[in-house]
């Protein structure tokens, strides 16, 4: 096969729409975007992945193939999130459609799923990827995976290919969208200025999940340590450094970030980050850490936090798909080429 029959989306220059320069509009304004969501009703079923013996994640998977070939895409929320979050289903509209499997993945206790895990959710839990990876290559032998992450999600994915080194033939590549590779520049972001709205939306919802996990695990959450958390920082503190095993928040935010593995991947990856983001501060990605041959970088000045509206409509014959998210484009047109490499290559 000639390499110009591959008509991936290849024009990595990112230009915002114009009313969209400012970085909380852009941030915001993406979530209510028209789109197209058709695809995500067809083929939809719930999987439990067990990965540890108490708690399992609850993926709603679109299977199209069977061919152990075929690439499958794990999608991973951001904080807060779920597999119902506008952005995950609408990245995962486009790979159905682009006729890959695609598992849009839960964390512990998000989307429904509290009575499914004693524990919280945090941005280490890389163990359960790679957990929900083995459990799709040897039940459905899938071999051609690739793992989607956003935001917190984006951290964990990284952090899980730079945990594997190249000893997980299965995953062929790693996707991160905003991923907060360094978790105490995020938290300390969020409590500057206008950002503090974003940490209080958050910080209401972790909140009122403790109150309905206390209701299932009456024992193991003190409901009255919640008067003292104004913070992420000091929720970190109280309930998820703790329940994770961690000593302190700090001690969490150390040993949790991707950015202590990132020189270590070895399988390919993107990250595609704005330097205007508003949560993720762009100075995370200026480490030495990430002159990584492995890890393409797309940077942009603009495009807010996970947003990136481009000024003109995109049109990919191989996903196939009209619109303006141009991070999502970049991020399945590589998935997309590196399914094809491999293909080449076997």
């Amino acid at each position: 096969m000639e390499n110009n029959s591959l008509n991936f989306v290849n024009d990595d220059i990112f230009q915002p729409v114009p009313w969209l320069k400012n970085n909380h509009l852009m941030t915001v304004v993406p979530v209510f975007w028209p789109r197209s969501l058709r695809q995500i009703d067809q083929l939809g079923k719930d999987y439990l992945f067990p990965v540890d013996e108490k708690t399992s994640l609850m993926g709603r998977c679109h299977f199209q193939s069977y061919e152990p070939h075929a690439p499958t895409v794990i999608i991973v929320h951001g904080l807060e999130g779920s597999s119902n979050s506008r952005y995950v289903l609408g990245i995962s509209s486009k790979a159905i459609s682009a006729g890959m499997n695609v598992v849009r993945l839960n964390l512990r206790n998000c989307g429904e799923t509290l009575d499914l895990t004693p524990t919280f959710y945090n941005a280490g839990q890389s163990s359960d990827i790679i957990a929900v990876v083995d459990y799709l290559s040897t039940k459905f032998n899938f071999q051609n995976i690739y793992l989607i992450g956003y935001s917190l999600g984006g951290n964990i994915v990284l952090k899980a290919a730079g945990e594997s080194g190249c000893h997980d033939k299965h995953i062929r590549g790693v996707c991160a969208i905003s991923p907060s590779i360094d978790l105490l520049a995020s938290v300390e972001a969020l409590k500057k200025g206008i950002n503090r709205l974003y940490e209080m939306r958050f910080l209401l919802s972790l909140k009122g999940k403790v109150v309905l996990k206390n209701r299932l695990f009456p024992e193991k959450y003190d409901l009255s340590l919640l008067k003292k958390v104004d913070s992420i920082q000091a929720f970190d503190d109280v309930y998820t450094a703790p329940d994770a095993g961690y000593a302190s928040a700090m001690d969490y935010y150390q040993h949790a970030s991707a950015i202590a593995v990132i020189d270590k991947i070895v399988i390919p990856s993107i990250i595609v980050t704005a330097q205007d983001d508003p949560i993720i501060p762009y100075s995370s990605f200026l480490t030495p850490k990430l002159a990584n041959s492995a890890i393409k970088l797309l940077a942009p000045k603009h495009g807010g936090h996970g947003g990136f509206i481009h000024s003109r409509i995109e049109h990919n014959p191989k996903i196939p798909s009209f619109d303006r998210f141009w991070a999502e484009n970049r991020v399945l047109s590589f998935c997309l080429e590196q399914s094809y490499r491999n293909s080449v290559n076997v």
